[in-house]
């Protein structure tokens, strides 16, 4: 598994030590490109629509994801580890 590695539990830990919107912010937007920033935007908005039971073209015209990329969206939405639909309840 990902999170066995020291690397990848780190920078889980640094996103936990994150105290505000601007703190994330500033740290999002270093550790990543404007691309990354904007596909990872567009997954969660694809996995809030999922949950809304909205149609894949839609989701497709509003994120700009591929049909292929929301289908592993909606994959992980529905796996056990449950990350998006927790932090979506956590955002409603």
């Amino acid at each position: 598994m990902i999170w066995k590695d020291k690397k990848n539990k780190r920078l889980i830990e640094a996103i936990i030590a994150i105290d505000s919107k601007d703190e994330a912010m500033c740290f999002f937007r270093d550790l990543m490109t404007e691309k990354e920033i904007d596909e990872f935007s567009n997954r969660l908005k694809a996995a809030e629509m999922l949950t809304k039971k909205i149609p894949y073209t839609k989701i497709e015209k509003e994120t700009g994801l591929s049909s292929r990329t929301i289908a592993r969206v909606s994959k992980w939405l529905k796996s056990d580890s449950g990350g998006y639909l927790n932090i979506i309840n956590k955002l409603n």
